[in-house]
């Protein structure tokens, strides 16, 4: 019933909504090319199965794309962010010092700074 293979970059620019009912009917589609597999439909049927569910993938793959990217927008100016939100980068870089921790210093550090400046 649907025309063939979807493009991500046309399901990109569709409403939440719309993107639903796509998925909806690619999901009823795939379901009555199963009925056919079963009673035996011709090879063009059969060879839409694959077709239908990278259909299906593309469009759950947009929809969980737009889903994070609301939630960037929502936790942008906030203090912590979701754990799934935050740069991966490597677990010792993530435990590493930030440059404002790794620059202060204690009073007494800052005492023997004034008092014996470098010569």
């Amino acid at each position: 019933t649907i025309m063939g293979k979807l493009k991500a970059h046309e399901l990109r620019t569709k409403s939440k909504d719309e993107l639903m009912k796509q998925l909806e009917e690619l999901k009823t589609e795939l379901s009555q090319l199963r009925v056919h597999k079963v009673t035996g439909g011709t090879a063009s049927k059969l060879s839409k199965i694959k077709v239908v569910r990278k259909s299906i993938a593309r469009v759950l793959t947009v929809i969980n794309h737009n889903q994070r990217d609301n939630l960037r927008k929502l936790y942008r100016k906030k203090q912590f962010k979701p754990l799934d939100l935050r740069p991966k980068k490597t677990r010792a870089m993530r435990r590493a010092l930030t440059k404002h921790e790794r620059s202060r210093k204690t009073l007494r550090q800052q005492k023997r700074d004034r008092h014996n400046p470098q010569r």
